[in-house]
């Protein structure tokens, strides 16, 4: 199964850079048939992992996966899946 990864360290004060990034590889999951997407916010305060979170629950691209995981182990990261095609 393939994985996408997505480290938010480098653009983590560019907002609008966020959101492209984001849109971007939750589109191209879905479009490829990828199984999973792994999304590293960092660990920091929290806050870019909220938006994150925020993003995700979004309607349209909520109904573009099938769940979504917080790394138990590690806190900074995120776990996208999406259905087999």
């Amino acid at each position: 199964m393939s994985k996408i990864k997505l480290d938010l360290h480098d653009i983590f004060n560019k907002g609008n850079a966020i959101e492209t990034e984001l849109n971007r590889v939750i589109t191209e999951a879905s479009e490829k048939g990828i199984g999973t997407v792994e999304i590293i916010p960092g660990k920091g305060s929290g806050q870019l992992k909220k938006r994150v979170l925020r993003f995700l629950e979004q309607k349209h691209i909520r109904r573009l996966y099938h769940r979504m995981d917080k790394d138990s182990k590690n806190w900074g990261r995120l776990f996208v899946y999406f259905k087999k095609k």
